[in-house]
């Protein structure tokens, strides 16, 4: 179609080459070939799906998949190709298996599980035999296929017995590789045989049993093998063996020591142990059922091969031969053998012949002889490999009727070789029968497809190989020819050859003549021209062996080979063939068979035995369904992942994929769902063209698109296409998409220019506003500028004449000092003279004032020094006392100390030159004052003078000169005065520059305080932040334990449960079988039901005794290694379970011991701290002393010179003094919040400490002195520990984990047990205290009634009723009494009670009297009244009933307690009509949620009411296996396992609330607490009911996953969620038939219906909500992991708009859990890997950017995944890229470093550890009303 069209310039085609075959190329002008596929189709998984089908697109699709993607498996039509990697792969684990499991063929990527599923699933639907033909050359791994194959087979289906036939059917490939597999130059363990195994089925299809054909042994190889080859596996295996014990007689040794192993000059494969292939190989024969001597026999006839390869033959003439006598390996052989050495030497030189009337015996050249003994040799090992075989079907076959099977054929593929023989002839004659019966059921497939389609169909040519087939089998054909020439008897190859070209040469086309050898033909395969050699053919065909070396064999004395021989005288088959002729192998287990064959099928050759067997496969293919495999050997080196072009292209056209694919070519090869075609070229559709109907609008928009109508047809589902029509159709597409794209480009671009365009405008309006703002500064900074100059030159001129005025008042300055100073100097002189004078007087004076001085001072030093010594004595104590103190702290801390001590010593130093200097100045003072003081009783006596002078004038010139002397005495003064007042300026600076000294000091201690607190605040932190972290690990590491405990147990439940089903499984069949051969005898499960009663939680062993012994009956007399089996798995399950317990309680007490250290090292820390506090306490305290002292001694300097001049210095002084004395306060008070700090941190350790003391247990356990209290503790203690986990985020919210330990735990157990235990005896006091005040209120109001009525009586009658009264009383006590206790302890009370009874008659003879006197009053009263007699006797009566009455008289109905009463016999009905025959739909809808559970523990509640234990215990039994039985019978049906497991769970919350444990029992209402179980503990009930929940919550979500498997696929990945967005998928993809019927597709709304279906069911159930918060994240990792491992196994789904769907998809997961209050469930977190990879199909994946990007995004995904998702990324456009290999290598290497499972799946099987958290019911049982529709009237409310 528009062939000018597709073949245009530039178009991309294949062209041929020598090299790589084919090679792509780019027209450069129009021209008509065939093109390429684009990018986007290159690596589809199944060929079909190209756009062009032919050779060169299918050899690159091969290697691209092959070489970038590392993918060996490929789809081509119905053929699997397979490419051997020789590498081993993880692509065929358990998990692998699983994924199949189930899948339809096409939906899942190729691989050999997807084949097998397809044959196990058309097995079990069409009840049709399958078979899967593994085809390929020697070493493309045709072998490793079948295995795996069969491998799939037995882990799928499992077997229908425990003989474990699974096992052994894969336990015969070892035996058949070693005995029939060798090393070859293509493979190091290539098969040198074919085989087909059938693997029987049963009804259900469960394996039962296999059996094996073999075909075309290579027996040329036990005698020959070329170079690099080996013989035989299992010959090396027994020489490396050879130093084994046993196997010394065998007289083994180097495999290079024999002939028949040492040919092909390569004993030994590179990684394989032959001693260890050895042990497999025994290993498997014992499983397989053979025991060790047979096992030493075989290992004795193969070494005996060996021994007779090495037998040497000698020439002794031209036409004879002899072997040396008492030759070493003939004599090993004959012992080995058991034959006689003499005739054994003989017949191997001689041959016997026989005429009609003679027998001569004819010697054997050597050559000849050399034949004969390989000949032997040969015979020998087809007899041993056929009974070997033999034996192995029969340990295969069973007695269980085969229903059907699926065989697997590992045969041969055509192979053509330089020189080719008569193998190669057979195989290649094989390969055309298996052509043939391929070709045939590919045309099949092709016209059933075309007719259910209902279109119209021509005959397809294609190439059919009957004439070749013919030319082989036909009459006069080949084998024809060959067989009468073997009948010649001087037949030979070259006149079998003439016979040949002389019959076929003419006549047929496929049969030539080479031209340079008269000895060969040529045959034309369906593959290729092969050339045959005819040397040896027909010695090939017969097959001949010396008789009577059979016959020597055949007198052997060793039981094996003469068994071995003994088939001879048997058919081995059907077919006729002989076992030992090394044809086609079929053995029969049938020996009566064999007796009816004629001695003449022993002569068949071998080529008329291998045309019989192969008709017969060949029959046996046809009556099945086949499936095929075809393995590639990409290289010819066994290199990695190299694709070598010409030997796979060589394989391709030799095994059929490339007329697999011209056969599908000729037809219609593309086919599409009208679906698929609407969605994918939606875009070349105009909306006028859309009709609701897709077929039509298909048939519209085709017949315009496409004008031959010819080249396409409708079916009645799919559209099919001509080669070609797709890949127009994609151009058209192609187009239309980048019309779009331009013009969405060319409106982006507008768009981004436009946006250009307004930031370049508003990027010039800013920058013209900002330039205007710059003029504008610049202009107001000129201004500015202009005024500042102004100004500046105002004052500078201002400067200039105030300089000229100054230095004018300068000059007049000077002149008048000149003249001043002239006129100082003439006073001056006038006063020097006086002053000298004074000199005199002064230095006199002075001598007489320093030695009064110094006679002071002398006193006063003394003085101080006796104060000092004092003084010191005292501090020196002090500091001996502070030293004891720190003593400690001291020696750690040295360094500080020796700080310490200096500033101590510097502080001391400074005190003492303080001390000096107050000490002077205090002597200046004094000697000042004293002077001053002096100086004014002179002045006062001078007065005197001065007065006597006026008095006297004859003394006014001395008095003159006395007033000179006190004027100079008065300068002098002033000078001193000068003097001391620099003098107090010195000692002022030096006062603060000390001061300041001091303040530096306090400065760095302060600063070495807030270090040391900082320091400690750090350290404080740190420790606490690494206590939280360690608490924090050590939390997160006991709750993973806490959970793989949890699943680990749930596991072994789930085992249990297993194991207890098969159990039941087996005693239904034994019971059967025992009712079979003894008619009339019946067992029923009552023996189990028994020992199902007495099963508890600490019981299991004696269970298991019990049932064991039980079972004893039901299974003797047959095979008890099943139960024994099963015995062990259970004794082992438990010792497991007990090592984890104690593996827990180790952990539990290494944290205590931890956290014993943490205390420990806490406490020195916090003592080193306090000890540092101390220190600086003291340390501040000296320095608050000393400045303490200097204030005082400044204070009193100050106060003795308060008049004097340096009063000020003093006063600033102080005031520096106080600031630092302030500090120091201020300091002082930091000092001691820290302390009170540090004494609450002990406190709180103290606390803690004493919370955790051991010593409160052995109190506590100490008061529980009675035997019985210990035990009821320990039961306690029990109890607790078996209830729920506790959240340890909880306990973590405050960061004090470690406070919490085991001891707090186990102390609040022992004391709430404690309380419990008191509260329950307060309990029972207050109940009989209740209850005597009943009484005495009741005897009260007996007595008020008893004194109305004797008042009203005569005062005789009156003592005689009050005795009668009482007599009664006390008789009815008795009686009660009497009822209660024994004969002896009532005699006791009444003799009591008479006693009493006269007590009691005297004080009633008192109160007689008493009532005499008010009777008196009371008959004053009536008598007054005037009431007659009648009425003043009773109304009395009435005024004292009255009161009385409403206490007493009423009777209300007796409240009911919430008990159901039932009778024994009613015990089954009641389990019956509540369990067995109970509608969940309808009790779920009408009545209370849980009221079935309430009704059982009713009745249990009645049983313990009433103290019946056996009641108890059969009830909760039958409860038990009544919900086990109902389970078992319906376990499929959703609403009765969830109905019942929220049943079972609000049964156990009951036991728990009503259990009377206080930790249940906080929610419960004072009424709910009087109905505790009274009588029962039933803790260990209580544990077996929690492991029935479990078992029922598997089962809950296993039968969830059975509804939700197949909806997930569909809805998460398949459907159209976005419409239009998963409609680019790849082109022509099409899926292969589907192996189950159509069940319509799910969409993501039918999982949403069906989750909303499931929580409506459970919620109308009553089930807890926190378990239905368990169950939906089960759900959503089911739906997480089944989709995520699709993902990964399906390269059509990772593409971006697959991503765009899948995380559309979560969000509506996500909105679902939103709408439900399901959110906080962790739902959510089990899709984040699916999350995760939506996400990673969706980035970028080209630079390494990105590659971080993913590195940091894919947390939830492993390498692998990450791996396999970038490796299956398919673009689904032309606009797409795919993920380059160095990316994905730059993925590996950055996730190199990661440490997580190498497991590429997630594993579905994964159930979440369940836990059941108590939820206690408001629910009163006394208001519970039992419907009638539950029949179970037969229940008493009590």
């Amino acid at each position: 179609v528009l062939a000018t069209q597709l073949f245009m310039r530039c178009a991309r085609v294949w062209i041929p080459d020598a090299e790589e075959v084919w090679k792509s190329a780019e027209l450069t002008k129009d021209y008509k070939n065939v093109l390429c596929n684009s990018a986007l189709h290159l690596l589809c998984h199944c060929f079909p799906g190209h756009l062009y089908l032919h050779e060169p697109a299918v050899l690159h699709n091969l290697k691209v998949r092959f070489i970038d993607s590392k993918l060996i498996y490929t789809y081509c039509g119905i053929v699997l190709v397979a490419i051997n990697p020789y590498e081993t792969l993880p692509i065929y684990g358990s998990d692998i298996i699983n994924a199949y499991s189930g899948q339809n063929m096409g939906d899942m990527d190729p691989h050999i599980f997807a084949v097998a599923e397809e044959a196990y699933k058309q097995m079990a639907r069409d009840e049709r035999n399958q078979s899967i033909i593994v085809s390929g050359e020697s070493g493309a791994g045709k072998t490793v296929s079948a295995k795996y194959a069969m491998r799939y087979f037995a882990t799928v289906s499992g077997s229908a017995s425990e003989a474990n036939v699974e096992e052994k059917v894969l336990a015969s490939n070892p035996i058949m590789e070693a005995i029939g597999n060798a090393k070859t130059t293509r493979n190091d363990n290539s098969s040198r045989f074919g085989k087909y195994i059938e693997i029987g089925f049963d009804t259900r299809y469960r394996i039962i049993g296999a059996n094996m054909r073999t075909y075309l042994l290579e027996k040329s190889r036990v005698v020959f093998q070329a170079d690099e080859e080996r013989n035989y596996h299992i010959f090396y295996q027994l020489c490396a063996s050879s130093h084994l014990p046993e196997f010394k007689n065998l007289k083994l040794s180097n495999a290079n020591d024999f002939l028949y192993t040492r040919q092909g000059r390569s004993p030994v494969i590179d990684g394989v142990d032959d001693t260890k292939e050895l042990c497999t190989t025994r290993h498997a024969f014992t499983l397989l059922g053979i025991n060790e001597s047979y096992q030493m026999g075989l290992f004795q006839v193969l070494a005996a091969i060996l021994h007779l390869g090495n037998v040497e033959i000698k020439d002794r003439d031209s036409d004879s031969s002899l072997i040396p006598p008492n030759n070493r390996h003939l004599m090993a052989f004959c012992e080995l053998v058991g034959v006689n050495y003499q005739d054994m030497s003989q017949w191997l030189c001689h041959r016997k012949l026989k005429t009609a009337t003679e027998t001569y015996i004819k010697p054997l050249p050597r050559l000849q002889a050399t034949n004969a003994r390989d000949a032997l040799s040969k015979h020998i090992y087809a007899k041993l490999f056929n009974w070997i075989v033999e034996h192995v079907n029969k340990a295969l076959i069973t007695n269980i009727k085969q229903h059907s099977f699926i065989g697997v054929l590992d045969i041969y593929g055509f192979e053509t070789f330089e020189i080719n023989s008569f193998e190669q002839f057979c195989i290649n004659y094989a390969n055309e029968k298996l052509q043939q019966q391929f070709n045939m059921h590919v045309f099949k497939l092709e016209q059933e497809e075309y007719m259910k389609e209902q279109i119209p169909w021509t005959l397809i040519d294609f190439y059919d190989n009957q004439p070749c087939i013919n030319l082989i089998e036909a009459k006069m054909g080949i084998l024809d020819l060959l067989d009468e020439e073997c009948k010649m008897p001087k037949g030979s190859d070259d006149s079998w050859a003439q016979k040949l070209y002389n019959t076929h040469l003419k006549t047929c086309s496929l049969f030539e003549k080479p031209r340079m050898s008269n000895r060969a033909f040529i045959i034309q395969h369906f593959a290729d021209k092969v050339e045959y050699q005819c040397e040896g053919f027909l010695e090939k065909n017969k097959d001949t062996v010396n008789e009577e070396q059979i016959n020597v064999l055949k007198a052997s004395k060793f039981d094996l080979l003469v068994e071995l021989f003994q088939d001879e005288e048997k058919a081995t088959s059907p077919t006729g063939q002989v076992p030992g002729t090394g044809g086609r192998t079929r053995l029969s287990i049938k020996p009566d068979k064999g007796r009816e064959r004629s001695s003449k099928e022993h002569k068949k050759t071998v080529g008329c035995q291998f045309r019989n067997s192969l008709q017969m496969l060949m029959d046996t293919l046809n009556a099945t369904t086949p499936h095929y495999v075809r393995c590639i050997k990409p290289n010819d080196f066994k290199l990695a992942f190299s694709f070598d072009p010409k030997r796979a292209v060589q394989q391709l056209r030799a095994c059929g994929v490339l007329e697999t694919i011209r056969i599908s070519a000729a037809g219609f090869p593309s086919r599409w769902t009208y679906q698929e075609f609407f969605s994918r070229y939606r875009v070349l559709m105009k909306q006028k063209d859309v009709l609701p109907d897709r077929k039509l609008t298909c048939k519209n928009v085709l017949e315009k698109l496409v004008q031959d109508q010819d080249k396409y047809q409708f079916g009645k589902t799919k559209i099919f296409f001509r080669a070609g029509q797709v890949a127009y159709l994609e151009k058209l597409r192609a187009d239309k998409l980048r019309a779009a794209c331009i013009r969405i480009q060319k409106t982006i671009r507008c768009w981004l220019a436009h946006k250009k365009y307004q930031r370049k405008r508003k990027a010039a309006i800013t920058i013209q506003r900002f330039t205007r703002g710059y003029q504008a500064r610049c202009l107001a900074k000129f201004m500015r500028r202009t005024q500042a100059a102004t100004i500046i030159q105002k004052y500078q001129r201002m400067c200039v004449e105030r300089k000229r005025y100054r230095q004018k008042q300068a000059a007049a300055l000077a002149m008048q000092t000149m003249l001043r100073a002239y006129m100082a100097r003439q006073k001056y002189q006038a006063l020097l003279r006086e002053h000298k004078a004074v000199i005199i007087q002064k230095h006199v004076r002075g001598w007489l004032a320093r030695c009064w001085y110094k006679r002071c001072l002398y006193s006063i030093v003394y003085l101080q020094c006796c104060i000092r010594r004092m003084r010191a004595r005292r501090e020196l104590k002090k500091l001996k006392i502070e030293a004891r103190s720190v003593e400690h702290f001291k020696k750690l801390n040295k360094g500080m100390e020796n700080k310490i001590m200096q500033l101590q010593r510097k502080i001391d130093e400074q005190s003492k030159e303080n001390r000096s200097i107050n000490e002077r100045l205090v002597g200046l003072e004094n000697s000042y004052s004293a002077e001053s003081e002096r100086m004014r009783g002179e002045l006062s006596r001078l007065r005197g003078f001065e007065e006597e002078a006026k008095n006297k004038t004859n003394q006014v010139t001395s008095l003159l000169e006395e007033l000179e002397h006190l004027k100079k005495e008065l300068s002098a003064t002033q000078q001193e005065k000068k003097t001391i007042e620099d003098w107090a300026q010195t000692y002022r600076d030096e006062m603060e520059k000390m001061v300041s000294e001091l303040k530096d000091q306090n400065g760095s201690l302060k600063k070495e305080k807030d270090d040391l607190n900082r320091l400690i605040q750090e350290q404080s932190q740190q420790m606490t932040e690494k206590m939280a972290r360690a608490i924090a690990e050590e939390t997160q590491q006991l709750e993973t334990d806490l959970n793989e405990e949890r699943s680990r147990y749930q596991n072994l439940l789930s085992e249990h449960l297993h194991l207890e089903e098969k159990y039941d499984d087996l005693k239904e069949e034994m019971a059967l079988s025992s009712n079979i051969s003894k008619p009339g005898h019946r067992r029923t499960d009552s023996t189990h039901s028994s020992n199902e009663s007495e099963y508890t939680y600490n019981s299991e062993y004696a269970e298991l005794e019990e049932g064991s012994r039980a079972a004893e009956d039901v299974t003797r007399g047959i095979d008890t290694s099943l139960t024994l089996k099963l015995q062990k798995r259970l004794t082992e399950l438990e010792q497991e379970k007990q090592s984890l317990r104690n593996e827990l309680e180790n952990k539990e007490e290494q944290f205590q011991r931890d956290d014993a250290e943490f205390k420990k090292a806490r406490g020195a820390e916090l003592e080193y701290e306090s000890l540092k506090r101390q220190e600086l306490e003291s340390e501040n305290k000296k320095l608050r002393h000393d400045l303490a002292e200097m204030r005082q001694s400044l204070l009193g300097d100050a106060a003795t010179g308060a008049g004097a001049p340096g009063s000020p210095a003093y006063k600033v002084l102080l005031d520096q003094l106080n600031s630092a004395c302030e500090e120091l306060e201020v300091r002082k008070e930091e000092v001691l919040i820290l302390r009170s700090q540090l004494v609450s941190q002990k406190e709180a350790m103290h606390h803690r400490e004493t919370m955790t003391e051991p010593s409160v247990f052995v109190e506590d356990v100490s008061k529980l002195k009675d035997a019985d209290e210990l035990k009821q503790a320990y039961i306690g203690l029990k109890d607790t520990n078996r209830s729920a986990a506790p959240d340890f985020h909880k306990l973590n919210e405050d960061g004090e984990l470690w406070l919490v330990n085991q001891g707090l735990k186990e102390t609040i157990r022992l004391l709430e047990h404690q309380l419990q235990t008191q509260r329950r005896g307060y309990d029972n006091e207050v109940e009989a205290l209740r209850g005597e005040l009943q009484n005495v209120k009741e005897e009260n109001n007996r007595q008020q009634q008893l004194l109305a009525q004797n008042l009203q009586l005569p005062p005789e009658a009156r003592i005689e009723a009050s005795l009668q009264h009482e007599i009664t009383r006390l008789t009815n006590e008795n009686l009660v009494r009497a009822d209660a206790n024994t004969f002896s302890s009532s005699c006791y009370t009444n003799m009591i009670m008479k006693r009493d009874l006269m007590e009691q008659l005297e004080k009633q003879d008192r109160t007689i009297r008493k009532l005499k006197k008010q009777l008196k009053v009371y008959s004053k009263r009536i008598g007054e009244m005037g009431a007659g007699q009648t009425e003043g006797q009773t109304s009395p009566g009435q005024m004292v009933d009255e009161p009385i009455h409403p206490v007493n008289i009423p009777r209300r109905e007796k409240d009911f307690q919430g008990m159901l009463e039932y009778k024994k016999e009613d015990e089954l009905k009641l389990v019956k009509n509540l369990i067995l025959e109970l509608k969940p739909r309808g009790v779920a809808v009408n009545l209370i949620p849980g009221l079935p559970a309430y009704i059982l523990f009713m009745c249990l509640r009645h049983a313990d009411y009433v103290n019946d234990d056996q009641k108890v215990r059969t009830l909760l039994t039958s409860t038990i296996n009544s919900i086990k039985k109902i389970l078992k019978k319906r376990g499929d049906d959703f609403e009765t396992v969830s109905f019942w497991l929220a049943n079972t769970c609000r049964f156990l919350h009951c036991l728990k609330q009503y259990s009377g444990d206080e930790a249940f029992m906080k929610h419960n209402t004072s009424r709910q607490n009087e109905h505790c179980l009274s009588n029962f503990d039933l803790a260990e009930y209580r544990q077996v009911i929690s492991d029935l929940a479990i078992q029922i919550y598997q089962q809950l979500i296993k039968c969830m996953e059975n509804i939700l498997q197949p909806m997930i696929v569909s809805g998460m990945l398949e459907h159209e969620t976005i419409q239009g967005v998963s409609g680019v998928k790849p082109t022509g993809l099409r899926k292969r038939t589907s192996s189950i019927a159509d069940e319509g597709t799910y969409t993501l709304d039918s999982i949403l219906r069906q989750l909303s279906a499931f929580h409506s069911t459970m919620c109308q159930h009553g089930t807890d909500p926190e378990l239905i918060k368990q169950v939906v994240k089960q759900q959503f990792y089911i739906i997480g992991a089944v989709t995520l491992n699709n993902l990964l196994l399906r390269k059509d789904m990772c593409s971006w708009s697959k991503g765009m769907q899948i995380r559309y998809n979560v969000s509506q997961l996500e909105e679902w859990l939103r709408d439900k209050g399901l959110m906080t469930c962790g739902a959510k977190e089990t899709l984040e890997p699916l999350i995760q990879a939506a996400q990673l199909l969706q980035v970028k994946k080209k630079t390494d950017e990105d590659a971080e990007a993913i590195c940091s995004m894919c947390l939830a995904l492993t390498t692998a995944q990450i791996v396999k998702v970038l490796n299956l990324y398919t673009p689904v456009n032309e606009f797409e890229e795919r993920v380059s290999i160095a990316f994905i290598r730059t993925i590996q290497t950055r996730l190199r470093d990661r440490c997580e499972s190498p497991q590429l799946l997630m594993d579905t099987k994964m159930i979440y550890p369940v836990t059941f958290p108590f939820s206690p019911s408001s629910l009163a049982l006394e208001t519970i009303q039992i419907p009638s529709s539950l029949n179970l009237g037969f229940l008493t409310r009590v």
